[in-house]
């Protein structure tokens, strides 16, 4: 019996699932965030990759656990503590961290508590700016610790929150970039002292990647730029399980046998199969033109380009530029 064009719809959203929950089970492991960790807290700049490892708490959750603020997280094990995978209140909408955790840093005898968000992001115009869903999800796991890691008065016990964005799918104009939003002290009139541990408690870094570009510049070398060479072979489509295997191993030192070969493989034959079924592909592409179509509807109606972007889920700036590429069709087909 044939299978019909919903059946494979359904299908491939399946294997579509199955390969993102993978890519995130990918960069929540040990060895992988290490390198993140490195590469985009200053906290973790010039230090050992064992010793970032050994300053992660747990067993960090990755998108498994749906957990009210204040309830537990059910059975006992190696975990991160009180910090459920979704924050949630009366009246709102509820939201899934990707991957969350605490690091421990040993600093002049005491430990420092971080908070970290680490979230993977497909397209880099998802709709909506993505530093400002970054400093949402930061301001969200800072008032989250009422309670856990503070009580009223006493502020001071605030925990410092990073949210760091992988997006993979950034345009050619930007290429492989990546950049920190951070709360700075800015003196209108000078006098007061500055305390940064008193007011440095929420972090947002972005890394934008993009297989076709180099990296440029000595950036390139550093840890960060490292970090970025490091993300690309592991989240290529293009390499093969082998091939990606031996340039962690080799270049990256990563140990393979602690759970990260297995996961890597099981990603790279998922990504083998959504490609060599085209069903990704195909799906992409019939969601993408009846986008258009949609649009350029849109634009017969006179609506404004906010609008649209709302409806659609593009970015203004590419509205416009469809908008554009819109006159331009038109102009031709009066010409004609």
């Amino acid at each position: 019996m044939q299978e019909s064009e919903l059946s494979r719809s359904i299908r491939s959203a399946g294997i579509k699932a199955q390969y993102d929950a993978q890519c995130k089970k990918i960069l929540g492991n040990k060895e992988i965030l290490s390198w993140i960790l490195r590469g985009t807290m200053e906290e973790f700049r010039g230090k050992d990759l064992g010793f970032i490892k050994g300053c992660i708490e747990g067993t960090p959750e990755i998108s498994t656990v749906k957990v009210n603020p204040g309830e537990t997280n059910g059975p006992k094990r190696e975990r991160v503590t009180g910090m459920p995978n979704e924050d949630k209140e009366p009246g709102e909408g509820a939201i899934y961290y990707d991957i969350r955790f605490f690091v421990n840093i040993p600093e002049s005898g005491e430990k420092i508590r971080i908070i970290v968000n680490v979230e993977g992001q497909k397209s880099f115009y998802p709709g909506y700016q993505i530093v400002t869903r970054g400093i949402f999800y930061a301001a969200r796991m800072l008032s989250a610790q009422l309670g856990t890691e503070f009580s009223v008065p006493e502020y001071d016990g605030l925990k410092k929150c990073y949210s760091i964005w992988i997006c993979f799918g950034a345009p050619q104009k930007i290429g492989n970039a990546v950049s920190e939003y951070s709360i700075y002290k800015k003196d209108l009139i000078k006098g007061i002292p500055d305390q940064k541990e008193a007011y440095d408690k929420l972090s947002v870094v972005i890394l934008a990647l993009n297989p076709e570009c180099e990296i440029e510049g000595t950036d390139a070398d550093d840890e960060t730029g490292k970090l970025l060479q490091m993300l690309l072979t592991v989240m290529s489509p293009d390499m093969g399980y082998q091939e990606k295997r031996r340039k962690i191993e080799q270049e990256y030192e990563m140990d393979m046998g602690k759970g990260l070969g297995k996961e890597l493989e099981l990603m790279c034959n998922l990504s083998g199969y959504v490609e060599e079924r085209g069903y990704e592909k195909g799906i992409e592409k019939g969601v993408e033109k009846g986008k258009r179509q949609m649009i350029f509807v849109m634009f017969k109606r006179n609506l404004p380009d906010e609008e649209i972007a709302d409806y659609s889920g593009y970015s203004v700036e590419e509205i416009r530029r469809l908008r554009e590429e819109s006159k331009r069709e038109n102009g031709q087909s009066r010409e004609e």
